[in-house]
């Protein structure tokens, strides 16, 4: 199994909900999340001066997939969120040793 872990615009959120939920991938964690990355934040301009915003808001959204679907679901999330722009996200890949649902203590996939 796989875990995908994307960091994406808030923006974005409900479109890729929407296309997953069409592909039958509808299980995911959605936490709101600050950061930055090689633009560090973005620099504004206000009457009083320039300022810059360090962190900026973003949503992790993560999933756990059978091997054979994780390059399925990040060739998705890629095709429903990029913007051509810098601070489009981030996707990162984890390998996941097993899975257990607490309720029936059921184990591997089947738990997903």
């Amino acid at each position: 199994m796989k875990k995908i872990e994307a960091i994406i615009r808030p923006e974005k959120l409900n479109q890729l909900r929407d296309i997953m939920d069409k592909k039958g991938f509808p299980g995911m964690t959605v936490s709101e999340v600050r950061g930055r990355g090689r633009q560090k934040g973005i620099a504004l301009q206000w009457r009083a001066g320039d300022y810059r915003v360090e962190f900026l808001p973003k949503i992790k959204v993560e999933v756990v997939v059978e091997d054979e679907d994780a390059e399925e679901l990040i060739d998705l999330i890629c095709g429903t969120v990029q913007t051509g722009e810098a601070g489009d996200g981030k996707i990162f890949i984890y390998s996941v040793e097993d899975v257990v649902r607490v309720r029936t203590r059921e184990r591997g996939c089947s738990a997903v």
